[in-house]
């Protein structure tokens, strides 16, 4: 297929320490069987033992961004509770969008307690997945 396959990156937004397990499920549910070219988060949950093993465990490289990167992201979905906590009123949107460079996959979605949302990375217009 021209261009391969569809690749997203996946914003996290999780709680310190969040579990290995937990993240790659939630990671799994949104992005399915599309290939996973990075992890994205906060610089501050960038080095979470949990996050570092999620994404060895994919093969991908974690990618952590300022608060005051992700504040200047357009998103759909904020929060203020997130805003209070970290300083960014989205951190997995606007984390994947920053690491995908364009299109949201997939919005904002809550998996046991873990933020995910993914977006394109290198994408061909007849490649995108179906949702």
């Amino acid at each position: 297929m021209p261009g391969g396959p569809v690749r997203v990156a996946v914003g996290v937004g999780a709680r310190p320490r969040a579990a290995a397990e937990s993240i790659l499920a939630a990671v799994r549910a949104v992005a399915g069987t599309t290939v996973v070219g990075c992890l994205a988060t906060i610089d501050r949950r960038a080095g979470d033992p949990g996050i570092l093993a999620a994404a060895r465990e994919l093969g991908v490289v974690v990618r952590g961004f300022t608060a005051a990167e992700l504040a200047r992201v357009e998103v759909g979905h904020t929060s203020e509770r997130t805003a209070a906590a970290v300083g960014t009123p989205s951190v997995a949107e606007a984390a994947a969008l920053l690491a995908g460079g364009g299109e949201l996959a997939r919005a904002r979605t809550v998996v046991g307690g873990v933020v995910v949302a993914a977006a394109y990375l290198e994408v061909s217009d007849h490649a995108k997945p179906p949702w």
